[in-house]
C-alpha cells in the first residue's frame, strides 16, 4: 500500500519497457496503472499504440486507456485533470498510483504545473491554420526558426499542430512560446501529491532494435485493420490521433502509394526518430529520481522494486 499522497512516475522513450515495469510494480505493490501516453488515450488504436493487452489488464487496474474518441483531441491540461482524478481515486482505494508514459508534456504538466498561455484571437488562429493548409508545416517551421528559434529547434518540421500553436502565440503576443512557458511555470503545481520518478534510458542501438521489432509485431497483430477502420471515418488528417506512429505510412499503403513492406520500413524509421526525440527531451527536460540506462528486464526488477519499497511505501 502506498504512503499517503505518494505517486510513482515511470517514464522513458517508446519500447523502453516502461509499461511492463508499471504492470509488474502494480501487481507487486498493489497499484493502479495510469496512462500518460498521448496516443494510448484514444479508442481503436490499441495495437498501433502498444496499449496494454488483456493479460496485463487482468493483473492490475488500468486507467485512461482508450477513453477518448480519435476525433476529439486531448490537451495536456485536460489530461492532467483526468490523471489527478484517477490518482486521487487510487489513493482513496489504498492503491499506489503508477503514472506511466512517454509524453513529456503530460508528465511535466502533471508534476510541475502548466504555464499560463495568453488567449489567441480567433482571426489569428484562422489565419495561421489557413496558411498551414496552403503552405505546409515545413515552410511554417522555417518561418518559426526566425520568430521562435527555441521552439523550432524542439519541434519536428512535420508537427503541424505544435508549429501552428507556436506561430499563433507569437503572432498574437509578439513573444515566443518559450517566453510564456517560463512565466509562472508552477501554476497548477500539484502540491497534494508527492512524485517519485523512474526513467528508463536504454542504449540507442538496443532501443532502435526494439522499435523495429515492435512495429513488425504491430503489423502482424492487426495494426493495418485499425488504420483501415480509422481511414473509413475520414477524419481531419491534422488531428493528433491521425499522426500516431505508423498511421501516415499505413494510410499511404491503403491508398496504393506504397507496398506494405515499404510502409513497415517507413513506420520503423518514424518510430526510431520519435524515440530519439523522446530521449533528447528526457535528457534535457526531465530530472528523474533514479535513471536506469537499460531496457526493463528481470535483472533490473529487484533493484527497481527495492527503490520503490524505500521511497513510496514508507
Amino acid at each position: 500500500m502506498a504512503a499517503s499522497g505518494k505517486v510513482l512516475v515511470v517514464a522513458g522513450p517508446t519500447a523502453s519497457g516502461k509499461t511492463d515495469l508499471a504492470v509488474d510494480a502494480a501487481e507487486k505493490f498493489g497499484g493502479a496503472v495510469i496512462n500518460a501516453d498521448s496516443m494510448q488515450i484514444y479508442q481503436g488504436l490499441e495495437v498501433l499504440t502498444a496499449s496494454p493487452g488483456l493479460a496485463a489488464r487482468l493483473r492490475a487496474p488500468h486507467k485512461l486507456y482508450g477513453i477518448r474518441d480519435p476525433a476529439t483531441p486531448c490537451s495536456a491540461g485536460e489530461w492532467v485533470e483526468l490523471a489527478k482524478s484517477e490518482i486521487s481515486a487510487s489513493l482513496d482505494a489504498g492503491l499506489l498510483p503508477i503514472v506511466v508514459g512517454g509524453t513529456g508534456m503530460y508528465l511535466r504538466t502533471l508534476m510541475s504545473g502548466i504555464a499560463r498561455m495568453p488567449p489567441v484571437p480567433s482571426e489569428i488562429r484562422s489565419k495561421v491554420r489557413a496558411r498551414m493548409k496552403e503552405l505546409g508545416s515545413e515552410i511554417l517551421h522555417t518561418e518559426l526558426q526566425k520568430a521562435d528559434p527555441e521552439s523550432a529547434k524542439r519541434l519536428d518540421p512535420s508537427d503541424s499542430q505544435r508549429i501552428a500553436r507556436a506561430t499563433e502565440i507569437f503572432e498574437a503576443t509578439g513573444k515566443p512560446l518559450t517566453y510564456w512557458h517560463n512565466q509562472d511555470s508552477n501554476i497548477g503545481q500539484n502540491a497534494e501529491f508527492v512524485f517519485t520518478s523512474i526513467l528508463l534510458e536504454p542504449p540507442r542501438d538496443v532501443l532502435y532494435q526494439a522499435c523495429n521489432t515492435r512495429f513488425e509485431q504491430m503489423l502482424s497483430g492487426g495494426a493495418l485493420d485499425e488504420v483501415k477502420s480509422l481511414s473509413a471515418r475520414r477524419l481531419d488528417p491534422d488531428l493528433p490521433a491521425m499522426k500516431a506512429l505508423g498511421i501516415p505510412d499505413l494510410l499511404r499503403h491503403i491508398d496504393g502509394q506504397i507496398s506494405i513492406e515499404e510502409a513497415c520500413i517507413a513506420g520503423q524509421q518514424s518510430t526510431r526518430r520519435y524515440a530519439k526525440r523522446q530521449g533528447t527531451w528526457f535528457k534535457n527536460q526531465f530530472i528523474a529520481d533514479i535513471t536506469f540506462n537499460a531496457q526493463y528486464n528481470d535483472y533490473l526488477k529487484d533493484k527497481i522494486f527495492s527503490f520503490i519499497s524505500k521511497n513510496l511505501l514508507t
